[in-house]
């Protein structure tokens, strides 16, 4: 691809000569790389390879922190089975799930080179990251309460994606609270669910103005939108777990905007 090239070095010739056209070259010959590396990333071929390593990232990883204190909790293999029937797997995804997770367990696992591997398949693509790690801290919550070896296996994790482990602990403490609208009776606030919750579901203080919220609401929305999410590489079946963290951010947000007057 030498579109970038060519315009580039036009552009540069015009405007500054002969040393114009050479800044201009390199210039273009950068943009051509990073358009070709975007395009590569977007094609049928390579989502596909994405969704792949995504799903088995997820299973491979949530093995290796439900043993990270040791055992394999109940709490922590019924919501396994429960994340198995939310998806809607068939047969054979289950048991490709199950084997994963044992794998995931197992102490010949190699942490790292598991996530390089997703990373090298899935590109500098930071939502995808986010979205795994928001689906771990989801399995690390599942007894309701994180112990500190799977609070030290989701820091090495988040550093091994390059990740700061503040993004770990703000997407904790979100997590935690966004828990508070989601019951058997659907999505809105739960008994004993105060306003400060619903501020930290969203990730906001509860001095931000309208505006901010209004924004700091819509990021998230969208960042959860399943065919954004589909289109960067989730597979199908996982968004689903997405759309729910959508509607308890949403029961968050009313909460919130009710408490101001309704205001939108």
């Amino acid at each position: 691809m030498v579109f970038g090239k060519i315009i580039g070095g036009v552009i540069g010739l015009l405007v500054g000569g002969p040393i114009g056209l050479i800044i201009g070259l390199f210039i273009g010959h950068a943009f051509d790389r990073g358009l070709t590396h975007t395009l590569h990333f977007g094609s049928p071929e390579n989502i596909e390879r994405i969704k792949t390593s995504f799903f088995e990232t997820t299973f491979l990883l949530s093995g290796h922190i439900a043993k990270a204190d040791g055992r394999v909790s109940q709490q922590e293999i019924e919501h396994t089975e429960q994340l198995f029937t939310q998806m809607g797997l068939s047969a054979q995804q289950r048991t490709r799930a199950i084997e994963l997770f044992r794998r995931g367990s197992g102490g010949d696992f190699q942490l790292e080179e598991t996530v390089n591997t997703f990373l090298q398949t899935c590109g500098p693509q930071r939502q995808l990251q986010q979205t795994l790690l928001l689906f771990l801290i989801s399995l690390a919550l599942a007894d309701q309460t994180i112990e500190p070896e799977e609070h030290a296996a989701l820091v090495r994790i988040t550093t091994l994606m390059g990740m700061a482990p503040a993004q770990l602990e703000q997407l904790l403490r979100m997590a935690q609270a966004q828990e508070h609208f989601h019951g058997q009776g659907g999505f809105a606030a739960q008994p004993g669910t105060s306003l400060e919750d619903a501020y930290t579901a969203l990730g906001v203080n509860s001095s931000i103005n309208d505006k901010d919220l209004k924004r700091a609401y819509r990021k998230l929305m969208s960042e959860n939108h399943p065919d954004k999410l589909i289109a960067k590489g989730v597979p199908e079946d996982m968004v689903k777990l997405a759309t729910e963290r959508s509607q308890e951010i949403q029961a968050a947000y009313e909460m919130i905007r009710k408490q101001r007057g309704g205001k939108r």
